[in-house]
Order: structure tokens, then sequence, then C-alpha cells
């Protein structure tokens, strides 16, 4: 048995395929943390628009490539259920509890770990917190730490875009939003990317977060202020306790990882190529339309996590048993040949990528991710005179893990300003 695959009799109990001897690819180690793109491909290749993967421990999944696969899983969670209580695999005893995909699949007392009722009273407080958050000053608060980041390395011509920007930039804001010091939020930057990178690190920075965030809960009871945390606090859904810590953690961790990851990739798009930084820079292009064509084809979470089938169906010609653990294609998804050929098709305008996700489910915080990035991207091209990359743009890579690809760094240079 080689390091990416599993082969007949050493295909683990419960694995989603049917076909007796298919070769089962790992999402998770060295082929997939460099070129995660080409093991989509393979799999497409060999399986179509839905194919069986092991996770992390040989965990069986199915992982939906196809766009149109994608877009029936997230719109009908009747058949595609957010519940990780009808995992099979959990169910039977083969997760156990201290397996780095808990914190990314399993079950959670917040919105993305229900359907119906239970998920529109969750969501709906969500929802109304996010939006009085946003009303409170999102581009000011984005526009102050941009401006501290970018003090912080303004004189010395070089930076790192992703390290010393990107990576802490949307958590600052996030801390403002919260209501957390902004202390707390340089520690949680490395504590969030930890569960998103899994293994042992993944489930002690998990520990880390809930108890940075329950303690929060705890001083705004005593100490309440114009938060999000507040605002579920005293939300009319009456939340309790483990419901208000879930969903900071959620907001925390999907929206600065999403938001960070965007924003690298955004600055990478536009510094690789002159014709958009000079479009930026004179006004003929804006920042959300480079978003919207970095959404397409290098979406913040290639893979979104997760959906159970609520009984036996088919889907993308293969046969789903019920209980069975579905991941989201979103990077495969929006590439799908059969609504991109290779020919290619215009994308100005089209909104209509799975980066969002879609259905019950979809991002209910777009709107400050948005602000956020459009404000960094808008001061730092004003403050920095003549910011160029540092290498050539082959010399960029990345690492992904099951769940995204994020930039390693992204080295520049500008002019230092006269004082």
């Amino acid at each position: 048995m080689n390091d990416q695959t599993l082969n007949g009799p050493d295909t683990p109990r419960g694995c989603p395929v049917a076909h007796g001897g298919a070769e089962l690819i790992r999402l998770y180690g060295p082929e997939a943390a460099t070129d995660p793109q080409a093991i989509y491909e393979r799999l497409r290749k060999e399986h179509g628009s839905v194919a069986p993967v092991l996770l992390e421990g040989d965990v069986p999944a199915w992982l939906v490539l196809g766009y149109r696969d994608n877009r029936r899983v997230l719109d009908n969670p009747r058949q595609f259920s957010r519940d990780a209580r009808i995992w099979r695999d959990w169910r039977e005893g083969r997760v156990p509890e201290t397996s780095p995909l808990v914190p990314m699949v399993g079950w959670r007392p917040d919105c993305v770990s229900q359907d119906g009722e239970p998920h529109r009273r969750l969501r709906g407080a969500v929802t109304d917190g996010l939006l009085a958050a946003s009303s409170r000053g999102v581009r000011r608060h984005a526009t102050y730490f941009a401006n501290k980041q970018i003090d912080a390395f303004a004189d010395a011509g070089r930076a790192d875009l992703v390290a010393d920007y990107a990576d802490h930039l949307p958590m600052l804001v996030l801390t403002r939003i919260l209501g957390l010091p902004a202390g707390e939020g340089r520690r949680l930057v490395e504590s969030c990317a930890q569960v998103f990178k899994g293994g042992e690190d993944g489930l002690l920075h998990n520990e880390r977060i809930m108890q940075i965030l329950g303690e929060l809960a705890q001083r705004k009871r005593t100490e309440p202020g114009s938060d999000f945390t507040t605002a579920l606090l005293e939300h009319p859904a009456g939340l309790d306790d483990d419901e208000i810590v879930s969903h900071l953690r959620l907001v925390l961790i999907a929206a600065h990882t999403t938001t960070s990851n965007l924003l690298a990739r955004v600055l990478e798009l536009v510094l690789t190529d002159t014709a958009r930084l000079s479009g930026l820079i004179g006004g003929q292009l804006t920042v959300s339309a480079v978003v919207e064509e970095v959404m397409w084809d290098t979406p913040p979470l290639a893979v979104l996590p997760g959906r159970f089938a609520a009984s036996d169906l088919e889907l993308g010609g293969h046969h789903i048993e019920e209980g069975d653990l579905l991941l989201l294609g979103l990077a495969p998804g929006n590439v799908d040949p059969e609504i991109r050929p290779a020919d290619g098709v215009a994308l100005q305008g089209n909104q209509s990528h799975l980066a969002f996700s879609s259905g019950p489910h979809e991002c209910p915080g777009q709107s400050i991710g948005q602000s956020i990035i459009e404000i960094a991207v808008d001061v730092l091209l004003h403050r920095l005179t003549g910011l160029r990359l540092a290498v050539p743009p082959e010399e960029l890579s990345s690492t992904a893990s099951t769940w995204e690809s994020r930039l390693d760094s992204l080295p520049v240079e500008f002019a230092v300003q006269d004082t």
C-alpha cells in the first residue's frame, strides 16, 4: 500500500466504493498539499462528477466534483442533511472523538449543523447579529487596521503581504466585530490556521479557540457592548451558552480563514498582472470585479464540509448510501468543463460561482468579507507607491490541506516615502 491509495482488500470498512478493487485517493498527504487540482482532475477522469476519497484516518467520503451535482447537494437539505449525527462512520464508532475531522465535520450546536426549523432559528440570530455588526463601521475598522498593518512595514520598502497583511487584517476586524481585544485576535490567527490544517495540533487549537470565546461570552454577559457577541446573547431566539460559543467559533474561523485567503489571492492576481494593477490604480477596474474572478478560479475554500445522505440515492452515477459523508468540491465544481469549456466563457458579472456555497446554508457574511477586502486593497494601493512583486510570479507557491489551498507568501517591494 503506497502513501496515496488503498486497494481491494485494504479498503476500510464503510468505504463508499461499490466497485471492488477501485483505487481510493487520499485528500491529505504530500500530493494533496502540493497539487490538489491534479487530484481533482484525476478523480474527475476516473469517476466522473462524484468520486470516492479518503480523509485523515482513512475515513471514507464522496467528493462532489461536478458543478450541477454540487448545486443539487447544496440546495436539497432533505436529501443531503448537514446533521452529522446521521454520519454512519461516526455512529458506528469508526471516527473517534479525537479525530482531526471532528472540528471540521462533526456536529455542533450551531446553525451549520442543523436543518429545518432549528436551522432557521439559529441562522436568524447569526444573520441579525452580523447585520447589526456590519452597520457599525466594518469599513471604518478595516481602514484603521489596514493602515496600522501597513505602518509596521511602510518604511522598510519590502513586505510579505501574506504574513504581514492578509493573515492578520481580517482577524483584527473580526475581533472588533466580536468584541475581543486586538491582542487576542493576533493569537487566534495561528489557531484558526491550525484547525484547517488538521492533525493533533488542530484539536488543541480548537480547544484554545473555544476557551477564549467562552470567556468572551461570560464577560459580555456582565459587560455588554455594540458587538456580535452581545447581539447573540440578547437575541429573542434565546440561544443557550453552548449555542453562543459555537456560533462565535463558527463566525471567527469561517470568516477569518476565507477572507484572509481570498485577500491573499486577490493581491496575488493583481500583482502578477500589470494590466489589472494599472486598472485598479487608474479606476478602470474595481476590486469587486477582481474578487469575482478569484471566486471562480481559486475560491477561498476549495472543499466544503460536509453533507450526509438522508437516505440511499443516486448521485453522479454512483450509489450513495444513507449516512455517507459528502464533501462539496467548490474549486473543482467551479472549473467543471460542463460549465467552463476549454474555449472559455465570460465570467465578468457572473456571480453563480460556488465559493459562497448556496441554498439554506449559503454564507451569511459575504458583504462583510467583501468590504474588508475592498478596503484592504484600496488602502494598500494608495499607501504604497511603485508596489511590485519582489520575485518572479512562477516562484510563488501554495500549500493545501483537505479544505483549502493557501498562498505561502507574497513578497513585494515598493518605494519608501520621504518623511
